[in-house]
């Protein structure tokens, strides 16, 4: 027994549980049934219900409606346990299963068990990714996704990156470095000692670039607005144009955008091309691959994103085609100077001390704009390891041939016609009403045409049989833009979606 010292409490007495601490046994059973209960209702609600195609992809209301059901007031004391469990229920009922194999809205879709288990450990463990102090973990785990992803670009000697919150943040990550590679000074010194600089970028281009050039400082007047083909693709020689435009206003071009796989059409600008010109200008190369990144797991498809490898740095979401769960976003960089630290670096004492025992260049905190990070690279390393490479590479050429599949479906059926022929997994179509089958294609039909796809989009989601996204695009009439990812949908699926669309707008 350890004695006592100068009224002290001994060293088994410190040990022994508190019980005014909410540590102990008794007072940790109450969370530890809620816990329990809550994930019971999450596995029943969200993910069976939330996965069955018997069961709605939405149970629509509108907003003053929905309100008043969730009773979103908060007040001065809490609920009872069973109050705030149906609360969960509420939640999940009335929110939008994008889980469900008939939701085809978004660039993400579909369940990921492994990756759902990997969300659930990080919010239980409820670290931050600053240092490896308090990450050690997840620290080595995103260092080796990061270094893994690099190969698939084919940087053979490496380069450096983080994860982020979303593929917008990771385009003014490139936009920021890219300012600070040719402007160091403008760290310190800001707008005010920099030339006018500007970015060009295409104009099937992601919004978030010209979110970045507001954001930073530079200003949405200097982006230049790269013309693309009728695929949606940059044309080379329009960019060239545009940087001889800059160049005689007295601008410094610095910064060239490419996307691999755009929002709307999938569409691959010519990577290659743009990287011989960004080489013969000295203009930073960033590839906003967001979407179409998931192709280089695919040997079958990796060809379309041909000259990434060139790119001084690019952006891939891995909660889109290769499913992890949100948010997990990539930003890497060619460069392996440290050019990602010293740009964004601060050296906050309280935790990025020099002087630490173990090796500090794993404390990556600093080379990131946030303080706190969520360890978001376990979300797709875990599924990776449970996977394999094989798999991830045969769900991306899945959801190529389904999108293939279904592209062809729509030229069989009547009433139906493809926008454009499809390069990725994005399909764009019209439904035509049997009233307007018979108009010739001029102003008349088209002005007709661009209300159908927004009712159509009504009545679906009041019926919450499954939900389509539509859009305009030029002096195109509304038409729908399908996205297949999940490896959950079926050829009836899509058969499903076509009688669908069909049976609520045959009428209009």
């Amino acid at each position: 027994m350890t004695r006592q010292m100068n009224g002290h409490s001994t060293l088994e007495e410190l040990m022994k549980p508190d019980k005014c601490s909410p540590d102990t046994a008794e007072d940790m059973e109450p969370a530890e049934s809620f816990i329990q209960q809550a994930m019971e209702i999450i596995i029943q609600e969200a993910v069976k219900k939330g996965t069955n195609v018997k069961e709605k992809v939405c149970e629509w209301r509108p907003p003053e409606q929905l309100k008043e059901l969730l009773d979103l007031e908060l007040k001065d004391t809490g609920e009872p346990e069973s109050k705030i469990l149906q609360r969960c229920r509420d939640a999940i009922r009335y929110s939008v299963k994008t889980s469900h194999p008939r939701f085809f809205n978004q660039l993400f879709a579909g369940m990921e068990p492994h990756s759902m288990v990997a969300s659930f450990i990080t919010e239980a463990i409820k670290t931050s990714l600053y240092t490896y102090e308090v990450a050690p973990v997840f620290t080595l785990m995103e260092d080796a996704v990061l270094k893994t992803m690099m190969e698939l670009i084919g940087w053979k000697d490496g380069g450096d990156g983080l994860f982020n919150p979303g593929g917008s943040m990771s385009n003014m990550y490139a936009v920021n470095l890219a300012r600070y590679y040719y402007c160091p000074d403008f760290k310190e010194t800001g707008i005010y000692g920099s030339p006018r600089l500007v970015m060009l970028t295409s104009q099937e281009s992601h919004y978030s670039i010209a979110k970045a050039a507001a954001l930073l400082g530079l200003g949405t007047k200097n982006v230049y607005v790269v013309p693309s083909d009728s695929r949606g693709k940059m044309i080379p020689s329009a960019l060239e144009e545009k940087i001889h435009l800059a160049k005689s206003e007295g601008a410094v071009p610095f910064i060239v955008n490419a996307t691999a796989g755009t929002t709307v059409f999938g569409a691959f600008d010519p990577i290659d091309e743009i990287a011989d010109i960004c080489q013969k200008h000295n203009l930073w190369l960033h590839v906003d691959a967001c979407w179409g990144g998931g192709a280089l797991m695919s040997k079958k498809h990796k060809h379309l994103l041909k000259g990434i490898h060139r790119a001084n740095s690019v952006a891939w979401n891995l909660h889109k085609m290769l499913m992890a769960t949100l948010q997990c976003s990539a930003f890497l960089v060619r460069d392996k100077s440290c050019l990602l630290q010293r740009c964004h670096c601060a050296g906050a004492s309280y935790l990025f001390q020099q002087d630490k025992f173990y090796d500090v260049s794993y404390d990556t905190g600093d080379k990131s704009v946030q303080c706190s990070r969520k360890p978001d690279a376990f979300k797709f390393w875990l599924m990776w390891k449970a996977v394999g490479t094989r798999e991830l590479e045969n769900r991306v050429d899945r959801a190529l041939e389904m999108a293939r599949y279904l592209a062809q479906e729509i030229k069989k059926r009547e009433g139906f016609r493809l926008v454009i022929e499809p390069e990725f997994a994005n399909v764009c179509f019209w439904y035509i009403p049997p009233s307007l089958r018979n108009l010739p294609d001029g102003p008349e039909l088209r002005k007709k045409l661009h209300a159908v796809a927004p009712v159509v989009k009504e009545r679906m989601m009041k019926s919450g049989t499954m939900m389509i996204g539509y859009q305009k695009h030029g002096d195109k009439p509304n038409f729908f833009r399908m996205v297949v990812i999940s490896p959950q949908v079926k050829r009836q699926d899509l058969d499903f979606v076509l009688e669908e669309i069909h049976r609520l707008g045959k009428d209009l």
